[in-house]
């Protein structure tokens, strides 16, 4: 009985915080279907009487957003492949290849995850202006391409899986090149929606980097088109607030659909909280 109780109170109090996170989320989600006079009122309207669905309408009108929404998936799918393939491949030679160096090569890569991206931010700014990038694509992609964090959550699941296989196979006449995309990779899916789904929201969210090297508006991703929202259209809080919902929207629907692979993959990786 007793245990039967604080699985219920457990469940109670879980219940409790997903409603409390849930909060600003549905707060977001009514206000893009009020009328603009209403989001702010006090008391606090949580279910207006008319729902304003023009609001998500109006927004393709003043804003050029499916042009935003296209140039950020165009971002978003490029960098995920490239980095999905950097990070497993570096992972595959930091965990399962032996060469002098090896664990101090990949301590001094980890230490870059402690250098503040400000740091470094005009050295690269430089760079890519040197390679006339500036106001292209392609200087996100270049700069976005490899991740430590990418490498170190792969590395630690690549750890889980046995290293006899890696000498079955090599026994067997299989290259290490045979071996990554035959044998490691596929036992890697978990690992690999992890990343997946850390680098599409930090790459599909990613402000600083698209204000500093983008500036024609037919390259600019939905963050900067919603920060041009925001300070065209201040007042207009149901429109910011329906485009911020439709920013929310690839985002979800990519948990939803790998969640199970994410889990597993953040907890075989070691990175539990």
């Amino acid at each position: 009985m007793k245990k039967i109780l604080s699985k219920f109170l457990l469940y109670i109090i879980l219940i409790a915080i997903s409603l409390i996170v849930f909060i600003p989320l549905y707060w977001m989600l009514i206000s893009s279907l009020k009328e603009n006079i209403d989001v702010f009122s006090i008391p606090i309207i949580w279910w207006p009487k008319k729902l304003i669905w023009n609001n998500y309408a109006e927004v393709f009108k003043v804003m050029p957003f499916i042009t935003n929404i296209l140039n950020s998936f165009k971002l978003v799918v490029i960098i995920t492949i490239v980095q999905l393939f950097t990070s497993s491949f570096a992972a595959y030679g930091f965990s399962k290849i032996e060469f002098p160096g090896r664990d101090l090569l990949f301590v001094g890569y980890i230490f870059t995850l402690a250098i503040p991206w400000q740091s470094y931010m005009i050295p690269q700014f430089m760079i890519m202006r040197t390679f006339k990038l500036i106001d292209k694509h392609l200087a996100l992609v270049l700069l976005l391409s490899f991740t430590a964090l990418g490498v170190f959550l792969i590395k630690q699941f690549y750890a889980s899986i046995p290293y006899e296989l890696n000498e079955a196979a090599r026994i067997d006449g299989l290259s290490e090149y045979g071996i990554y995309a035959k044998i490691i990779l596929p036992l890697s899916k978990p690992a690999i929606a992890a990343l997946t789904i850390s680098t599409f929201v930090n790459v599909w969210n990613d402000y600083m980097g698209a204000i500093i090297y983008l500036n024609s508006d037919n390259k600019k991703t939905i963050q900067l088109a919603l920060r041009e929202l925001i300070t065209s259209y201040g007042p207009e809080y149901s429109l910011i607030m329906a485009g911020s919902v439709i920013s929310l929207i690839p985002v979800l629907i990519l948990f939803l659909f790998l969640q199970r692979y994410f889990v597993a993959g953040i907890s075989m990786s070691g990175l539990k909280g």
